[in-house]
């Protein structure tokens, strides 16, 4: 049968289930019935020839990942030599005593080609190789594994928070997100399997020992008892058929204890093996140079072998040599700078000379150009670009273009984000470094540079590229620094979403609303409101993180009740009343009961009586008074963070605008709502009552 046809056997019975069931069924018939010669021959050398293709595999995995079913395959193998040694002892011990060659012709030219003649050699030999497997390799990979699980499973929830805040700042999709999460916990389990795979490596080690010294024992016993033979006769036979079958059993077993080894021992870079020994052992010529000369001291000295170190003394300092010269032909030369061209004529100035100020500008110091240049690997845009993508989809209107330019008079290391012309955030990031963020739940602390996070304000750390795994390992939040400005950035989009709405986008949000609905557009603009008032209810809705998305309903809700009132107050509260179900469900989710902050009575008719006595100025709140309220808010609000609930301060309608401007930016977590904004089938659950 060909290898062709073995093969599409084998895929057919996995495709029906039966693949498993027969392997299993064949390792238990090796270790009941016995085999003969021929088939002793053909399996061991099957187990050599899986041994060598997986030791291959993991060679060329690209990363641990690519070869995820190993600890299986390492498992089914074991297993599989574990059979073949009770076959061939069965067979040595029944028929060892006719002749070395009772067991195959494998296990006796392995035993007769290490021995030669010599059992204590042969009995050395075999020693040094399970030393070897059970003391270096096995148990080295065995450490590494249990190392690399542990660690593993420490940074998972560092990695998913990265995941999760790439994915709130737009740079990724969300099934680019599920990928990396499945990703993740693929390495968990991956490397979890390997800690216990190892395990049966490091025992099949010592089974290997254990089944030498029956053997040996074993098989004089039998052939000077039961076959009458000399003790020479007996060890002659006995002896090379234990060490051949243990030769042809250690071998593979060292191979795949050095592929595990291997492969645990692999970084998660999707790189040849071989590709990463090369550029990283030989990418500095010094180290290469440095040897020549070692090489060349030693050579020189007498009574040393000069020939073998001068020789390899020439070659370390050729293939120096030659790095070096590689090297420096690869730098970019710089080439002569153009002539300057000629100064352009004087003219007069005209209203084209007024420049516009951008809605939205990034002004990066001069060390940060790279980061938004593309020749040199920037990602920087294409993260603005997510950014502008996830906002428009979320608030609802077309999130203005982002303006980037240099800035010499900023620092070399800091940015400034701009709106209108107004500058509304900035900050300082090294490009080289990534920032590790505390976000609460962090086990250790982090060699680096201390600073905050300008997005959020947490406590954070610029670290090295090379620390990434430690900090995510230690529970931080890692990003570089093209994420760090593309979240700044979002943050500060959504917080001053309602000042990038002008009446264009209020005007291209109608015109898109009029290709399905134009009835309704043409009742509420021009005939029941004014542009301009629609545009002020817009804003106040993203003020408060409303978003336009729902513009329909906006819209109907506007036509309804703009003919009895022209109030941008009044019509936005009419507008949240239409919307509260989306409200609710940003807040609250798909949840059923909605847990709130409420007010005392006595506390609710003071702040009313005083919005009466305001009129329309608004009510103005005694300062004692004040103080009070929004110390009792702040430690509701703060125990709904510890117990990780959402914040919502339930009060009536005409108490909700002044309340929402009073907390907006004292407490940013804390949502007020009003009675009439919460939908009919959700029920509420009073955690806190706010009292005078």
């Amino acid at each position: 049968m060909s290898q062709a046809s073995l093969m599409t056997g084998v895929r057919s019975l996995s495709r029906v289930g039966l693949g498993a069931p027969l392997l299993l069924v064949s390792m238990l018939a090796m270790m009941v019935l016995p085999l003969p010669p021929l088939a002793l021959d053909a399996l061991f050398t099957f187990n050599i020839t899986l041994s060598l293709v997986v030791l291959l595999s993991c060679i060329y995995a690209k990363k641990p990942l690519d070869f995820a079913a190993f600890p299986t395959v390492l498992l089914v193998a074991t297993l599989l030599r574990l059979a073949l040694n009770v076959a061939s002892t069965r067979v040595v011990l029944l028929e060892g005593h006719t002749g070395t060659d009772a067991a195959g012709q494998v296990i006796e030219s392995f035993g007769d080609f290490v021995i030669g003649g010599n059992y204590t050699v042969g009995l050395v030999v075999f020693a040094i190789l399970v030393i070897i497997n059970f003391v270096v390799v096995t148990k080295g990979a065995g450490r590494i594994s249990e190392v690399t699980a542990r660690f593993t499973l420490d940074a998972m929830p560092g990695k998913q928070m990265a995941i999760d805040a790439d994915l709130n700042a737009g740079l990724i999709t969300q099934e680019e997100a599920r990928t990396r999460r499945e990703t993740v916990s693929q390495e968990a389990d991956f490397y979890g399997a390997m800690d216990g795979a190892s395990k049966f490596v490091r025992g099949d080690a010592v089974a290997g020992i254990l089944i030498l010294f029956i053997n040996i024992i074993g098989g004089l016993a039998i052939g000077m008892l039961q076959h009458s033979m000399d003790f020479g006769d007996a060890a002659r036979n006995y002896v090379l058929l234990t060490i051949g079958d243990g030769l042809v059993a250690q071998i593979p077993s060292l191979v795949l204890s050095t592929a595990a080894a291997i492969m645990v021992t692999r970084v998660s870079r999707a790189e040849d093996m071989g590709d990463q020994i090369l550029s990283q052992l030989f990418d500095n010529p010094r180290s290469l140079g440095i040897t020549a000369s070692v090489l060349g001291v030693i050579g020189i000295i007498p009574g040393m072998p000069n020939l073998a170190f001068l020789s390899l003394a020439a070659v370390a300092g050729g293939a120096a040599y030659y790095l070096a010269e590689r090297k420096r032909s690869e730098l970019v030369t710089v080439e002569e700078a153009p002539p300057a061209p000629p100064p352009p004529e004087q003219r007069d100035l005209s209203w084209d000379d007024v420049v516009p100020v951008d809605p939205v500008g990034l002004e990066v110091g001069y060390r940060l150009i790279p980061l938004v240049d593309k020749s040199q690997g920037g990602q920087l845009m294409t993260r603005i670009k997510g950014v502008r993508k996830k906002l428009t989809h979320e608030l609802g209107f077309l999130v203005p273009s982002v303006h980037i330019r240099d800035n010499l008079d900023l620092k070399a290391n800091a940015y400034r984000i701009t709106l209108m012309g107004v500058t509304v955030g900035e900050a300082e990031l090294y490009p080289e470094r990534d920032l590790a963020i505390n976000s609460g739940q962090v086990y250790g602390t982090l060699q680096g540079m201390p600073t905050t996070d300008p997005a959020f304000g947490l406590e954070a750390v610029w670290i090295m590229p090379t620390q990434r795994d430690e900090a995510q390992t230690l529970g931080y939040t890692v990003v570089d620094a093209s994420t760090v400005v593309a979240t700044h950035l979002s943050q500060l989009l959504q917080e001053h979403a309602h000042e990038l709405l002008g009446r264009e986008e209020v005007q291209h949000l109608l015109d898109n609303l009029r290709k399905s609905s134009p009835k309704l557009v043409e009742e509420l603009v021009p005939e029941t409101l004014s542009l301009g008032v629609v545009q002020k209810v817009m804003q106040s809705l993203l003020e408060e993180r409303v978003p336009l998305r729902d513009l329909r309903s906006i819209a109907e809700t506007l036509a309804a009740h703009g003919s009895r009132s022209q109030d941008p107050g009044v019509l936005t509260a009419a507008v949240r009343a239409a919307l509260g179900r989306s409200i609710v469900q940003q807040i609250n989710g798909m949840a059923s009961e909605l847990p709130v902050i409420t007010l005392d009575s006595k506390l609710e008719r003071i702040l009313q009586d005083s919005l009466q006595t305001a009129g329309d100025g608004g009510a103005v709140f005694e300062p004692g008074l004040a103080e009070r309220i929004h110390q009792a808010l702040a430690q509701a609000v703060q125990r709904q963070e510890i117990n990780g609930q959402p914040s919502v301060l339930l009060v009536p309608a005409p108490l909700r605008t002044i309340l929402a401007r009073f907390t907006r930016h004292s407490l940013p977590g804390l949502h007020v709502l009003s009675y009439n904004e919460l939908p009919d089938n959700k029920q509420i659950k009073v955690i806190a009552s706010v009292g005078k």
